[in-house]
Formats: structure tokens, C-alpha cells, sequence
């Protein structure tokens, strides 16, 4: 199907186009009356506005975004095109790679553990994965990993990014790799996802997506939520944006990649048939949306008990007492034990949500959830640039969002 007429051009690599109207473009899931989420209609106009201003931004092809307030869903809908070439259309059930907001799925495969018995957050990496205790590395403890304290926020030389399809080649890296800054925070993009998952598969006996699968999948009536085994209707990303030099240089240091080359190797279908802890977890908004109203509902789900409270409390705990400067975002930020946390003032999760817990990925996928505003979310977009005019729009939405579901109180 081809791209329709009569539309502007937008700021993207590929020459996507937006429509002047969207309404072609927009699907809408199921959702409940906004009352019974405890809003009126106009705010979650409100929301949806501000959703369509973010998309005629021209920074992604694609947008889906599903809200829960008071565990009900006001809001799931989507825009754009999941695959721009083919001109397939964005519904809310297209699944949509979460890149590093897998990372939270994996520490609670890590937290389940413990919950177990079987694990403790202190205990040495070398207790399950002898091989890691190289170049003093015997110190590093699983809790190091899941705060970015571990030493190893990217691997240890220059890689081509083809090695991804080779998780064992990258996991016999960074268990020979020599410690930089350890037990200091820089953020471990991709590396420690590795190690976490074979920790995980080192005790189960079994790969993390069957773990997964048993764990929250099933319990939880998923229909993607899986590593990678996606197939033919996932979301394709886009490099957008104005391409600049500096920026690539950034990503290539902090995530160890430039956006063209990380949209390259994750469209590519060899990116299905591996799991990358830390950045191949594919989902619906709804999904990701459903996860975190069950940790904010302390780890229940349909009278059925995901997690213990106690582990989502543990999982939440704050690594420190107040925001770090990141060595490797360079940004002040709080994590707990496999979680980005909110800030006060304007925060990863917008303006005054300083209780607020999630993850971001790559760029433009924000999956959170806000005690504070009974609140669960997830912005999922395809579109991977930094500097853009979509900005405006991000904050508009992060803020619009935060003000219109505020409790009273």
C-alpha cells in the first residue's frame, strides 16, 4: 500500500510523510469511559492532543501509547505507520522492541530469585558464573550490576555491532574484561543485561525467555512480552532526526552504537532469534502498561501474585539518597535495583513525579508508573533521533499527562 498524497514532508532519514489529517492514520484499543479512571473526557482529549502534536513533530513514524489510572484503561491508541516501506498502519496490538526498558524486566526475573531463595542481590557474580572473576572482577556483586556500578558500561574494545547475534561472544568479552570505575554509576546500556541473564539461566537451567514465560508471561495472559521470537508484525524503527556527528559519537560511547547502525542490527531477523537482556523485550503499549500497574498494584495481577510486595519493594529501593551525575549520560539520576526512579522538579517521567518508577529505551520508549497519580503508562515510538523539533512536544506530553491525572491531596 503506498504512502497516501497530500502529505508534508517530515524530518526523518527516509523521507516519511505525515498526513494532514490523522485521523486515517489512528487506531484506538479498548478503553473504558475516562470516569471510571477518575478523569473527565476534556483531559483525556487533553492527553491525546498532546500525543498527535508529538507525532506531527515528524521524529517517528509510529506512536502507541496506552495510560491506566485506578488500574483502568483510559487511553490506548496508536498513530502512524509500524512499517513506513510497506505502509503497514500502527494498531495498539503491534508490539514494539522496548530496547533498554527490557532491563526491568530482567531484574525482576533477578528479584523472583531471591523471592526464591535461590539468589541474593550480595552475592558474588562468581558464585553462578566463575569465568566473570577475571581481572578483579571477583568483587562485583549482582546488586552492582543492576545499579550500573559494575564496572563494565560497554564492552572492553571496539566491536563491530554484528556481534550482537553473538551473545556468548560478548558474554566471554566482558568476563575477561578489566573493571573501569567500578562501584561508581555509569550506566550499563547492554553489558550487564548479558551477565544478569546468565546468572538468571546459570540457576533456572533453562534460557530467560522460558523463564519469563513462566514467570509473567503466561500468569499474566501476554500475547508478546518475549526476547526477540516476535515475528513479521513487530514494529520497524526509523532513524530520524537531524544527523549530527557529535550526537552519534554520544550514542556510539554510551550505548555502543551510532542510531543508524542500532537500527540496522535491530530490524535485521537475526535480531529475533537471540535474547538480550537488556534490550530486545518486544510489547504492546498495553503490555508494558499491564506489567507496571502490577508492580504498582505490589506485584498482583487478575487474583493471581506475580511477585511478592516485599520484592517490589525491594526492587524499588533507591540505590542512593539522592541523584548521581551518570559517567556515562552525564545526567543526574537515581536508580534502584533495576529501575530509573523519578526525580523532583522535571524528571525522566515529567514535571513533580518524583515517586514514579520505569525505564526509558533507546531514545523514545518511556514504560512507567506514578504511585502518587495511581498511574501506569507506556509511550512507545519507532522513531530514534536526538536532536529534532519533537522535543517541545515530549514535554508537552510528559507534562499535559502529569497534570491531568494528579490526585487531589
Amino acid at each position: 500500500m503506498a504512502l497516501r498524497p497530500r502529505m508534508r514532508r517530515i524530518i526523518t532519514r527516509q523521507g516519511t510523510r505525515i498526513p494532514r489529517s490523522l485521523d486515517s492514520l489512528t487506531r484506538v484499543g479498548d478503553e473504558v469511559s475516562a470516569e471510571r479512571g477518575g478523569l473527565g473526557s476534556e483531559q483525556v482529549d487533553a492527553i491525546w492532543r498532546a500525543t498527535r502534536s508529538l507525532y506531527r513533530g515528524g521524529m517517528s513514524p509510529a506512536i502507541s501509547l496506552c495510560l491506566r489510572r485506578h488500574g483502568e484503561i483510559v487511553l490506548n491508541r496508536s498513530l502512524g505507520y509500524a512499517d513506513p516501506q510497506a505502509g503497514r498502519i500502527m494498531t495498539p496490538d503491534t508490539p514494539v522492541c522496548l530496547f533498554s526498558a527490557s532491563k526491568v524486566v530482567t531484574a525482576m526475573l533477578v528479584h523472583h530469585l531471591v523471592e526464591q531463595g535461590q539468589l541474593d542481590l550480595d552475592d558474588p557474580v562468581t558464585r553462578y558464573l566463575p569465568a566473570y572473576g577475571q581481572q578483579g572482577k571477583e568483587r562485583t556483586t549482582i546488586r552492582h550490576l543492576l545499579t550500573h556500578q559494575a564496572g563494565i558500561p560497554r564492552p572492553p574494545e571496539k566491536v563491530e555491532p554484528e556481534i550482537l547475534y553473538r551473545p556468548q561472544d560478548i558474554l566471554d568479552l566482558l568476563c575477561s574484561a578489566k573493571p573501569s570505575g567500578f562501584n561508581s554509576q555509569a550506566y550499563h546500556a547492554i553489558t550487564a543485561g548479558f551477565v544478569l541473564g546468565a546468572v538468571v539461566e546459570a540457576i533456572t537451567g533453562e534460557d530467560l525467555n522460558a523463564t519469563l514465560d513462566r514467570v509473567i508471561r503466561q500468569p499474566m495472559g501476554m500475547t508478546y512480552f518475549t526476547f526477540g521470537a516476535t515475528g513479521p508484525e513487530r514494529a520497524r524503527d526509523v532513524s530520524t532526526g537531524l544527523p549530527m556527528k557529535l550526537v552519534d559519537l554520544f550514542l556510539t560511547y554510551a550505548v555502543g552504537g551510532s542510531i543508524d547502525e542500532v537500527v540496522e542490527v535491530t530490524n535485521d531477523d537475526r535480531f529475533q532469534d537471540i535474547i538480550v537482556p537488556a534490550g530486545n523485550l518486544y510489547a504492546t503499549a498495553e503490555e508494558a502498561s499491564r506489567f507496571f500497574q502490577m508492580l504498582l498494584n505490589d506485584g498482583a495481577y487478575n487474583g493471581q501474585q506475580i511477585f511478592q510486595p516485599e520484592t517490589v519493594r525491594r526492587a524499588l529501593e533507591p540505590a542512593y539518597h539522592r541523584p548521581r551525575i551518570d559517567r556515562t549520560l552525564l545526567l543526574p539520576l537515581n536508580f534502584s535495583s533495576g529501575f530509573m526512579l523519578g526525580n523532583r522538579g522535571m524528571g525522566m517521567f515529567g514535571p513533580g513525579a518524583p515517586k514514579a518508577f520505569g525505564h526509558l529505551g533507546f531514545i523514545s520508549i518511556y514504560c512507567w508508573a506514578d504511585p502518587q497519580r495511581d498511574l501506569s503508562g507506556a509511550l512507545l515510538t519507532t522513531g530514534k533521533g536526538v536532536v529534532g523539533p519533537h522535543l517541545p512536544a515530549l514535554f508537552n506530553l510528559q507534562y499535559t499527562i502529569n497534570r491531568h491525572t494528579r490526585l487531589r491531596g
